[in-house]
């Protein structure tokens, strides 16, 4: 008996210190050169939705000729809506055959898909030149470009939070988002110097045709920046476990065996989404097309904010390794809950200077979610799964609630008349990310699941 004491307490020591794994000690020149080969593919990925979003009211007119206005930008909407209906089935492709061959391989992949779909639309023929075969075309690169924004997102946002230090991950995983806002920026200020600069036939004519063709030289640069990539330490040590026969992750075991997480992530991406459609994809036509606001004007406008949201997104992810992922998304969740309705009034009072509050106000709210969750939602899947299980449960958040987010807005303001729809819906959506934050568990300055702790080289900035 006392022998067997004497020898238990050893045997426990070397026991936890099996289990324990040592650090990765990353190499700040290698995760400066991840995050930023992320956040620019990011950018470009994105740059293509906000041209689109912002040169809604003229598509309507070139693929979609009608006497209604309303009807044509909700036409406009449905095919931007369509190709998140294709998202889930992209997820379900891209994000398991990231947890198998590697997340390098597959981004490269999505870069590929979605500049060729965006240089397609600025080659598609009008309606009045071949008919109904435009808005057809207009669907299907659409549809190529869902489908490949499918594998993009949660790939990014895997990569980064697996190169990245514990301690440092929001910081970091704020830029891709970064990435995000700059790609919408470049797009609206693209969109917006065609506007100043060109007539309303000439933009109708062909103006609209340059902002997607630029896609095409985008796109190259960013499969170089992806190609130069080498695979995160956490999917290297993955596949190593692969070589000695652990056997392969199902697609079910993807969802049934991550129920809970999944559910959290549907929540959160929810009114990660919903918000962002509303402000940034959104807005610029509720301004033009049912304020009737000047469209140039309100361009501007949307263009000041994110250059704000920019400037403080590294500021409120590095926030977010000192207080937490929870409470800075839950400041947001409950900031859209209480300020959705106010922010609405002053936007809709129509002066330069109320419009510019209003959507301020909003997009300050909304760094609380994109400074925060590409570090969040990343930490609620082992590294196993992770690819697979965040794609699954982020696409459908953003097929069903969030791209979805301008048709059912504006066919909400048709039904009922009531301009403040907008506001309604955001509040809805902040009390169901109320919750999913309510439930989650803090990850800030803790290892991934499934993965080793990681912590920073010398010399990290």
């Amino acid at each position: 008996m006392s022998t067997a004491s004497v020898a238990t307490p050893a045997s426990l020591v070397k026991t936890r210190k099996a289990k324990t794994p040592d650090p990765t000690v990353t190499d700040p020149a290698l995760v400066k050169r991840a995050v930023k080969a992320a956040a620019l593919g990011n950018a470009m990925e994105w740059f293509d939705f906000g041209v689109y979003s912002y040169i809604a009211v003229t598509l309507g007119k070139v693929f979609f000729p009608s006497g209604n206005p309303t009807a044509q930008l909700l036409s406009t909407f449905g095919a931007f809506a369509a190709a998140f209906l294709v998202r889930p089935l992209g997820g379900m492709v891209f994000g398991p055959l990231g947890d198998r061959v590697g997340r390098q391989k597959v981004l490269a992949l999505t870069m590929i898909m979605m500049a060729a779909g965006t240089f397609a639309i600025g080659l598609i023929p009008s309606y009045a030149t071949i008919g109904v075969g435009a808005p057809v075309l207009l669907l299907v690169a659409r549809l190529v470009q869902g489908f490949s924004t499918g594998g993009e997102y949660a790939g990014a946002s895997t990569f980064i939070a697996e190169y990245a230090p514990d301690k440092r991950r929001g910081f970091l995983g704020s830029w891709l988002e970064f990435g995000t806002l700059a790609g919408y920026i470049g797009g609206a200020g693209l969109v917006t110097i065609m506007t100043a600069l060109l007539s309303a036939d000439d933009l109708t004519s062909w103006g609209w045709r340059i902002p997607f063709l630029v896609a095409g030289p985008m796109g190259i640069i960013g499969l170089y920046l992806r190609l130069r990539l080498e695979e995160t330490p956490a999917f290297a040590a993955e596949a190593e476990k692969a070589e000695n026969n652990r056997p392969k992750t199902p697609l079910r075991e993807m969802v049934t065996g991550q129920w809970r997480a999944l559910l959290l992530c549907v929540g959160l991406v929810l009114v990660f989404n919903v918000t962002d459609y509303m402000l940034l994809s959104y807005m610029p036509s509720y301004l033009t097309g049912q304020l009737h606001y000047d469209e140039t004007h309100g361009l501007l406008v949307v263009l000041g904010v994110m250059a704000v949201m920019m400037i403080a997104q590294p500021f409120v992810g590095a926030l977010t390794d000192r207080v937490g992922r929870r409470p800075v998304i839950a400041t947001g969740c409950a900031g859209f809950l209480l300020l959705s309705v106010p922010a609405l009034l002053l936007i809709r009072q129509g002066s330069l200077l109320a419009v510019a509050l209003g959507m301020g106000a909003l997009g300050m709210l909304l760094v609380c979610f994109t400074a925060a969750m590409p570090s969040a939602l990343p930490a609620l899947f082992p590294t196993k799964v992770r690819y697979g299980s965040l794609s699954i449960g982020f696409n459908v958040s953003v097929s069903l609630f969030g791209g979805t987010t301008p048709l059912v807005v504006t066919a909400l303001i048709g039904a009922t008349g009531n301009m403040m729809m907008p506001a309604y819906y955001m509040m809805a959506a902040a009390v169901i990310g109320g919750f999913a934050v309510w439930r989650m568990a803090e990850s800030a300055g803790r290892p991934l699941p499934g993965s080793a702790p990681s912590v920073a080289g010398r010399h990290a900035e």
